[in-house]
């Protein structure tokens, strides 16, 4: 008898999961009230000894990455316009500290943790975010990603000189060039072998082997050359968030992993599909970008003592600090309404498709009201994003299905209380998921963000910054050619 296929053919390896640490420089991050929790730390956000205790810990248990969200304006809807007093008490996402110059400190007493920074397109300048962002680079021997954004909030753009926000999908047409600026510095304007730091010749770097960019475009008049020689990577690994026709378009051409939300894995599939489909349609490998969907995990020993975990952490929310991260995230007031309005069934249909996808994926609530008091709830424990709690069993259970449903490459594991939430991942999840081989048991030291993600320091060929490459052996970069470049 002809034995079963199952039982004659090797068993196709399991994906392993991707999973970073998402943090902000900020006593209040997507928990609000819970910065005075026993196990939460985040108060000493302003001290480097708890972001380099922070990555030591993540990096010695294997995470791939610690995730550094930023906002560049304060979240000021809730009882407003303009007002900050609801998110001071809570510390929601105000103070925020800059997190770029959290990297080569946690650099320094880490060998593998990837650092993922947040930077705008729409407010920082392109030449000298490519020298900073080069610089850490260099310093973090090529363990940086820059996270794209091209912001949102109208108090950034106020701040920033702006009587109001640029339109959103002109946000994505500066987005574009800037870019394109970006790579003809970091790829195009020193020669691969440009820096010769020979001591016995005396030439540190190659008098014909760096040029000028002359980028003259719509938005953007940079001359150039860059400032930095070529670093690790040169062009830090790319993440991306936007959710957007325009922001998935975007993605879908730049990034190299891409930042999501999702209520269920269900829900994610097709957005997964359509960024690897714009991938495909702008001539790159869908496989080189990676799909990270962010989510929040309450685990514990048993799913019993995770459910009590996260009643015991309902008790330090803050109304106040929720309600405001509520109304910069939707730009809705929900002061003008009642507190016992059921958003199931309200006027505004951005919050009533909001509280509906929630209701349908937190068990027990498909047919209770969706009033304020239950969106703060929702709020304080990880914000927008979806919610896990559960033993090992059950938290694993549910990342193996997001995983398998989904298309997703990975997680951006909220914490709600820091360094406590990922102290219960490293204690309780992540021997779940070596158990199964869906996380890694080994990490190779010294190498950059693209080559643990990508498996190569460089663009890949098929990525659009790579026709501006100046590759050894040729005169002038190919980029260049035909044109009259000082």
């Amino acid at each position: 008898m002809t034995e079963p296929l199952e039982d004659t053919q090797p068993s196709t390896p399991k994906k392993q999961i991707i999973l970073n640490a998402f943090v902000m420089n900020t006593p209040g991050h997507l928990a609000p009230g819970l910065w005075k929790h026993p196990r939460n730390k985040t108060d000493q956000y302003k001290n480097l000894s708890f972001w380099t205790d922070l990555a030591q810990l993540l990096d010695k248990a294997g995470f791939h990455a610690i995730f550094i969200a930023d906002t560049l304006g304060p979240y000021d809807v809730y009882k407003g316009p303009a007002n900050v007093v609801p998110a001071l008490s809570s510390g929601a996402q105000f103070p925020v500290n800059d997190p770029l110059y959290l990297v080569p400190a946690m650099a320094a007493v880490t060998k593998n943790l990837i650092f993922g920074v947040t930077a705008s397109t729409t407010y920082e300048k392109p030449y000298a975010l490519a020298r900073r962002l080069s610089t850490v680079d260099h310093l973090s021997q090529g363990r940086v990603a820059w996270n794209i954004v091209t912001s949102y909030l109208d108090s950034a753009a106020r701040n920033h000189g702006l009587k109001e926000q640029i339109p959103h999908d002109e946000r994505y047409a500066i987005a574009h060039e800037y870019m394109e600026v970006l790579y003809k510095l970091w790829e195009g304007s020193f020669r691969d072998d440009a820096v010769l730091a020979d001591r016995e010749s005396g030439v540190y770097i190659a008098s014909d082997a760096v040029r000028e960019i002359n980028h003259k475009g719509k938005y953007f008049d940079v001359p150039g050359p860059h400032f930095c020689e070529p670093s690790p990577q040169r062009t830090p690994f790319l993440f991306q968030a936007g959710v957007s026709e325009a922001g998935n378009g975007f993605g879908g051409k730049h990034g190299e992993a891409i930042f999501i939300g999702g209520q269920t894995p269900e829900g994610a599939r097709p957005i997964v599909d359509n960024i690897r489909k714009i991938a495909a349609s702008e001539g790159r490998d869908p496989n080189h970008i990676k799909v990270i969907v962010g989510i929040s995990v309450i685990v514990a020993a048993t799913d019993e003592e995770a459910k009590e975990k996260r009643e015991e952490y309902l008790q330090y929310a803050d109304t106040e600090g929720a309600l405001a991260l509520f109304g910069g995230w939707t730009g809705v007031d929900l002061a003008s309404f009642s507190d016992d309005e059921d958003f199931r069934f309200s006027q505004s249909p951005r919050v009533q498709s909001i509280v509906r996808r929630w209701s349908a994926t937190v068990p027990g609530t498909e047919n209770l009201p969706w009033t304020k008091s239950r969106i703060v709830e929702y709020i304080t424990l990880g914000g927008l994003q979806a919610k896990i709690v559960g033993s090992p069993t059950t938290a694993a259970d549910q990342l193996e299905n997001w995983v398998n449903v989904s298309g997703v490459d990975g997680f951006n594991l909220a914490h709600i209380t820091n360094p406590g939430s990922f102290e219960d991942i490293i204690e309780f999840l992540l021997p779940e998921l070596r158990r199964r081989k869906l996380f890694r048991s080994e990490v190779g030291d010294g190498v950059t963000a693209r080559e643990v993600f990508l498996g190569t320091p460089r663009l890949p060929e098929d990525h659009p910054g790579s026709q501006y490459k100046w590759r050894k052996g040729e005169k002038i970069p190919q980029y260049q050619q035909g044109v009259e470049v000082s």
